[in-house]
């Protein structure tokens, strides 16, 4: 399991969470369990964890991972934007802290069928669990030229979407979009601008993938009830990798921007739910990006609970 994959920042997010004994935690996307595992490696014998992730896949992988502890942990299939639901029913409500990994796990990402990577051809499917809903196919079909430039410049900030959207329209209504190698092909001979390290359809995978798992409205989801699943002195720590999660996770750890009206008067200043104990993001390494490349645009960010 472990060539299969790497866990992110994994010891600074355990530095940071400082897992205590006896506390209880979750894994909000457990993926293979790598955090879920060192989490409760460090959170002493009677420490326990909550491990939740859609992909079932995935999650059958991890029980194997974290079957040494026992009853300490507890896994369930599902969307993290629903985990109060399962916090509440397996008793770890509220937490001591919260782990989330938003990056597409290795597993995903190298296997075809899944439709997330252009490296090889597979289906347009990049759900990251069964019960997502439609796929990266139906939405393609669904979609006009203007809804697509709309995700592409949303959620891929892509500057100029309009070709490429147009471009995708034409080649799904001729029968041209069979898999992501079409899908790719498509992008790359619509993109204008001068050349970067990263394949042209990167972004555009990216928008369609957050689209098809309506990503940010999760991670919002997440965000806003988070300081209730918390317990006062509770920390979240929170690995992102692009800069449209960064920016939700940011905002959402730091006090609220004071009314400008209320600035010369003698009034405390709005505080928000959490202390922010990274104030900048702490970024990979040199040498584990050496080791794992997929960890290079990630970003840890932690905050406690007021």
């Amino acid at each position: 399991m472990a060539e299969l994959h790497q866990s992110v920042l994994l010891e600074e997010l355990v530095q940071h969470l400082a897992p205590r004994d006896g506390g209880v935690y979750v894994d909000a996307t457990c993926g293979l369990g790598g955090h879920a595992e060192a989490v409760l490696a460090a959170c002493g014998p009677t420490g326990r964890l909550l491990a939740i992730d859609r992909d079932p896949r995935a999650l059958e992988l991890a029980r194997g991972r974290l079957a040494k502890f026992g009853d300490r942990a507890t896994l369930v299939e599902g969307d993290f934007s629903d985990m109060r639901t399962f916090m509440e029913a397996s008793d770890h409500f509220p937490a001591d802290g919260v782990v989330a990994d938003l990056g597409v796990s290795s597993i995903q990402l190298d296997d075809a069928e899944r439709g997330f990577s252009f490296s090889r051809p597979g289906p347009l499917d990049m759900r990251m669990g069964p019960r997502v809903g439609e796929t990266a196919a139906e939405l393609l079909e669904r979609f006009d030229a203007q809804q697509l430039s709309q995700i592409f410049r949303d959620y891929g900030e892509i500057e100029r979407p309009g070709p490429i959207a147009r471009a995708i329209v034409e080649a799904r209504d001729a029968g041209k979009l069979g898999n992501t190698a079409d899908l790719a092909r498509v992008i790359a001979e619509h993109t204008y601008g001068r050349p970067t390290a990263i394949h042209p359809a990167t972004r555009a995978f990216q928008a369609i993938r957050i689209a098809v798992n309506r990503e940010l409205d999760e991670l919002d989801r997440l965000l806003g009830e988070l300081p209730e699943l918390l317990k006062p002195g509770g920390r979240a720590a929170i690995i992102s990798f692009h800069s449209l999660e960064d920016r939700r996770v940011k905002n959402a750890f730091r006090d609220p921007e004071p009314d400008p009206a209320l600035r010369m008067m003698p009034v405390e200043p709005e505080r928000g739910p959490f202390t922010a104990l990274t104030k900048r993001p702490i970024t990979p390494s040199d040498r584990e990006i050496a080791k794992n490349p997929r960890a290079r645009s990630a970003k840890l960010r932690v905050a406690e609970r007021r």
